[in-house]
């Protein structure tokens, strides 16, 4: 058997891979009575249907092959996964639950399981005790912890750090969270950078060779490529579509490289049209990827994810264009030898703290995010209608559950103490996640009625029902980006904490755009105190939310005729001219 699969591996070196199946076929046609390794050509035959897409017969192969071995791990991972993509993920799990295994393999199996609760089932909970159990086999697992942490932040599971897994101790447990996660626990960007970069080394490939010219080309046309797995129904994409259509195509020409999944939404096609020309990379490998953007000659490459889920930055990694950047997509350090630059502005990156940060810091004149003028905003319903009182101050604060630390919701329970009323209006993520909450509120006593929470809407009409609230509380020391501009923008004013990290001074920046620096705090004390102030006077309130009312946000933070001219001042200042 072992002669017959170095012939088979030698064919598709030469090129005909296609003869790989008719050759598996007619080898268990001959031996399938006689050889003890049928189920190694069942499994062999598997992988080549997987590689053809042919998924109902990858199926049956592995089927066949656990038939004859049924603890063969790698057929009950290869079935398991092949079932997910057919978008069967319980069948996945039943194969993995009964597959038989050794300490290793069945991390392996668990740690699969875990993945698929969480990122296709949305059994948060379930994926969380699956993980647990996995650690418990094995503690040292540095992906499992940073996946285990990330759904204790997503559960609101406080403390997020706790002496539960033998042999794990809480300070493993915080080196080994993902930069993600960090970036929503610790303000320090030393801390940030040192978890990207662990990150990085663990995961970045070791690309082959550098694919663009270093001294860039001649176009008479700057060419732009901007690279996602975000065009969809995604923050990113409510940001970035009016950046896309505005480029000066007298000097610019404007490429879009796509590595999302067609969700059939509106901004998705938006998006895509924006574009002089569009590459799918999504089934693209990194290398193909980067040879694609190669052959267009980039001149500036931008990348919107950064290290956030999904990520494609390693197409970076073969230096596909002269000039490489990151935007948005992950607001921290990034330290890739291949990226140039990040975008920013001095307040989110005060300028005496660029050595702080890599790839270098490149400075826009006003704030750091673009907005988009264009999206659609439902009619705004009455307080009646989105569950809340008529006669109660509302705070609000939609970011994601994941972002709320412990001590930002004791800073929110203080306010609410002191509030008479009052009532708190939060994104409902997950079921767990609101009973989490509900609890905590309890413990620190706070009637859980005064906590609304609600589900995720359409962007129009989570635009559309924004002014029903009074107040926005921000959340530490990850701040809301996205969510702050909506908030502004739809003339809520908000209150922030401006840390020291780039992330911890998002709202402060889009702040100090608008105008209203008053709502900037340096510490928690401050951010109660100045919550408390605008609930219980009216007179200063109503001067406050005057700061932000009318064209305030169109003026400012929405002034994107100015913004588009402003990036592409840099861009021209950082491409390079050379001769391809």
């Amino acid at each position: 058997m072992a002669d017959f699969v170095n012939l088979i591996e030698n064919i598709s070196l030469l090129g005909a891979r296609h003869l790989n199946v008719p050759l598996y076929t007619s080898w268990i046609d001959v031996n399938e009575k006689t050889s003890i390794h049928t189920f190694i050509a069942w499994y062999n035959l598997g992988c080549e249907f997987s590689f053809a897409k042919d998924l109902a017969k990858a199926v049956v192969s592995y089927k066949n092959c656990l038939v004859l071995r049924p603890g063969f791990e790698p057929a009950a991972l290869a079935l398991g996964q092949t079932y997910a993509s057919l978008g069967e993920p319980d069948q996945a799990l039943s194969v993995w639950r009964k597959a038989i295994q050794s300490d290793d393999e069945r991390t392996i199996l668990l740690n699969h399981i875990g993945h698929m609760q969480d990122a296709i089932l949305q059994r948060f909970d379930e994926a969380l005790a699956t993980l647990n159990t996995s650690l418990l086999t094995n503690p040292k697992q540095l992906d499992v912890i940073h996946h285990w942490v990330f759904l204790r932040q997503r559960l609101c599971r406080w403390p997020i750090f706790e002496n539960c897994i033998p042999g794990l101790s809480i300070e493993e447990m915080k080196d080994s969270a993902g930069a993600l996660s960090t970036m929503a626990l610790i303000d320090d960007a030393d801390v940030q950078s040192y978890h990207a970069k662990n990150w990085l080394n663990k995961n970045a490939p070791h690309a082959t060779s550098r694919l663009s010219p270093a001294n860039g080309y001649a176009h008479d046309r700057i060419r732009v490529g901007y690279m996602s797995t975000d065009y969809r129904t995604h923050p990113i994409s409510y940001l970035v579509a009016e950046l896309f259509e505005r480029h000066d195509r007298s000097r610019f020409e404007v490429y879009g490289y796509c590595a999302s999944e067609n969700d059939g939404s509106d901004i998705r096609k938006r998006v895509l049209a924006s574009f002089d020309k569009v590459t799918s990379i999504r089934d693209m490998s990194d290398e193909e990827a980067a040879k694609a953007i190669r052959q267009d000659e980039i001149d500036i490459l931008v990348d919107l994810n950064g290290l956030s889920r999904d990520t494609r930055l390693f197409v970076l990694s073969w230096r596909p264009a002269p000039v490489q950047m990151t935007y948005l997509g992950y607001i921290g350090s990034i330290p890739l030898p291949e990226l140039d630059y990040m975008l920013c502005d001095d307040f989110v990156i005060p300028r005496d703290k660029a050595h702080m940060y890599q790839p270098t810091p490149l400075y826009l004149p006003g704030t750091f995010q673009v907005n988009d003028t264009k999206l659609p905003i439902a009619p705004t319903p009455t307080r009646a209608v989105a569950g809340l009182p008529d006669d109660k101050f509302v705070f609000c604060c939609f970011s994601s559950n994941w972002k709320i630390t412990e001590e930002v919701f004791e800073s929110w329970m203080a306010i609410l103490k002191r509030t008479e009323g009052a009532v708190l209006w939060l994104l409902a993520d997950h079921p767990s996640g609101r009973q989490a909450m509900q609890a905590q509120a309890q413990l620190r006593g706070v009637d859980p009625a005064r906590l609304i929470f609600t589900p995720r809407v359409s962007a129009s009409e989570y635009l559309g029902r924004l002014p029903l609230a009074d107040l926005f509380l921000d959340t530490y020391p990850y701040n809301a980006g996205t969510t702050a501009s909506d908030a502004l923008r739809m003339g809520v004013p908000l209150v922030t904490l401006s840390g020291q990290s780039y992330v911890a001074r998002m709202a402060g920046s889009l702040l100090r755009a608008i105008g209203l620096e008053w709502g900037v705090s340096a510490s928690l004390t401050e951010y109660v105190e100045k919550a408390v102030e605008l609930a219980l006077n009216p007179v200063k309130y109503a001067d406050i939310r005057k700061t932000v009312s009318g064209d305030a946000w169109r003026r400012t933070i929405g002034n994107i005729e100015e913004f588009v001219p402003q990036l592409e001042t840099i861009y021209q200042s950082i491409v390079k001219r050379g001769r391809g």
